[in-house]
C-alpha cells in the first residue's frame, strides 16, 4: 500500500532522484524546453518551480539556496540573469506541460514537453494577435453602437405611426387560404372583400 507516499520516486533511490531532477532542472533552464515523460515531468515540476520563484529575488542567501540544489553554476547565471526577469511579473506557473501524442517505442511511456511558459514564442504571438483582435472588436462594437444610438432616436419618432399602420392592416387581414390553380391573390381579396 502507498498511504502517505505523497511523492513519486520514479523508480529511484532518494539521492538518485535528486540528482535526475536537479540534472533536468538545469538543462529546462538553460535550453528553455525538454521533452521526457510525463511522470518525470510532473515531479520535475514540483522541483523547479519553487525554484524558479526564488530567482526572482536576487539576494545572495537565494543565489545560494537555488545552487545548492541545482550545483550548476551556467544555469544559475542564465536563471538569474534571464529567467527572472521574464518571469517577474507572473504569480506562479510558470511551465507548462505538453502531452506528446506518440508514446517512446521502448517501453510505450507517455511522452510530453515541460517548456518555460514565458519563452514559447508561437503561443505569445498567438496570444498578443488575440488581444489585439479582440481590442479591435470590442472598439468597432461600442462605437457602432454609439453611432446607431443616434439614428435609433430618430427611428423612435417615425415609430409610431409604422407601427399603428401594421396594427390596422393586421386588423384588415383575413386567415390565410390556399389559391385555387389560375387564381390570384387580387381575385380572392377582391372576393372577400364584396
Amino acid at each position: 500500500m502507498r498511504h502517505g507516499k505523497k511523492i513519486n520516486h520514479l523508480g529511484r533511490t532518494t539521492s538518485h532522484r535528486n540528482a535526475m531532477l536537479s540534472n533536468m532542472a538545469s538543462s529546462l533552464i538553460m535550453h528553455k524546453r525538454l521533452t521526457t515523460t510525463v511522470a518525470k515531468a510532473k515531479a520535475l515540476r514540483k522541483f523547479v518551480e519553487p525554484l524558479l520563484t526564488k530567482s526572482k529575488s536576487d539576494t545572495t542567501h537565494s543565489r545560494r539556496t537555488v545552487f545548492a540544489t541545482l550545483q550548476n553554476k551556467e544555469s544559475i547565471k542564465e536563471l538569474y540573469d534571464s529567467v527572472a526577469a521574464k518571469i517577474a511579473t507572473r504569480p506562479g506557473g510558470y511551465t507548462r506541460i505538453i502531452k506528446l501524442s506518440d508514446n517512446r517505442l521502448g517501453d510505450n511511456a507517455e511522452v510530453c514537453i515541460i517548456e518555460l511558459v514565458d519563452y514559447n514564442e508561437t503561443l505569445l504571438e498567438a496570444k498578443n494577435a488575440g488581444e489585439a483582435k479582440a481590442t479591435t472588436r470590442r472598439s468597432r462594437g461600442k462605437k457602432k453602437s454609439a453611432d446607431a444610438a443616434a439614428p435609433a432616436a430618430e427611428a423612435t419618432t417615425a415609430a409610431p405611426a409604422a407601427v399603428v399602420s401594421e396594427e390596422a392592416a393586421a386588423a384588415t387581414d383575413a386567415p390565410t387560404e390556399t389559391l385555387k390553380e389560375g387564381e390570384t391573390r387580387d381575385e380572392k381579396t377582391e372576393e372577400a372583400a364584396s
